[in-house]
């Protein structure tokens, strides 16, 4: 079956709007590949699937063509983008998922190139579901799991980082991620994810800490 003008236009705007859906979701909590990139990677990978059945529709009766082999490449060579998303913070670890929704929004836009609108749809759904809404129950596992982030703005001098890390260690608190951010130019924003011992009163530990010269406020995260 020859594609016609109509089947190429719907499947261009079905992958701009399913790629738009993915990237608003990472739009809303400003990560490195939002709207406009999702959107342009799965218009990108529809145009290669519907240029590689153009190819075997119009030149089969010369060669052999598959037209799997240039969406492969997209599947593989969408890796150079997801990289860039990916960003080192400490011990942690950033922009993995984004560069997995890159990915996913690749294989989206090749299921729509070649005519498999439900998968493509379905996947769509489920992926989406899985941006909006399982981050807030793997946040809710870690918090059960005794993990606790908080914030420290304080005064910005040698050796308040170590007050704060030993007054934790007192409580026998452990310190997971730590990353800073200026506020003013004498003031630092802690950012802290803890691992705290079970029974503790999280009360105690947002004292403490207040207690400490320089410190100006301390403040649970949710």
């Amino acid at each position: 079956m020859l594609l016609s003008t109509t089947d190429i236009i719907i499947r261009i705007v079905l992958s701009c709007v399913l790629g738009g859906l993915i990237g608003i979701e990472r739009e809303s909590i400003n990560r490195p590949a939002g709207f406009r990139t999702h959107i342009l990677v799965c218009i990108g990978s529809t145009i290669v699937m519907l240029t590689g059945i153009f190819l075997l529709q119009n030149y089969k009766a010369f060669t052999q063509l598959d037209p799997a082999r240039m969406g492969a490449q997209v599947i593989s060579g969408i890796g150079f983008l997801g990289a860039g998303t990916i960003l080192r913070e400490g011990l942690t670890v950033k922009g993995l998922t984004t560069a997995a929704s890159l990915w996913a929004v690749g294989c989206i836009g090749l299921a729509i190139g070649s005519g498999f609108y439900i998968g493509a749809v379905l996947a769509t759904s489920l992926v989406f579901i899985t941006l909006m809404f399982f981050s807030k129950l793997e946040l809710f596992w870690t918090r059960k799991h005794n993990e606790l982030l908080i914030k420290v703005i304080t005064l910005n001098r040698p050796g308040q980082i170590g007050k704060i890390g030993t007054e934790l260690g007192k409580q026998y608190v452990s310190i997971i991620n730590i990353s800073l951010e200026p506020v003013k130019e004498t003031n630092i924003a802690i950012f802290l994810t803890l691992k705290t011992p079970r029974g503790i009163d999280v009360s105690k530990i947002i004292e403490r800490l207040e207690k400490i010269e320089g410190v100006t406020l301390v403040e649970i995260i949710d």
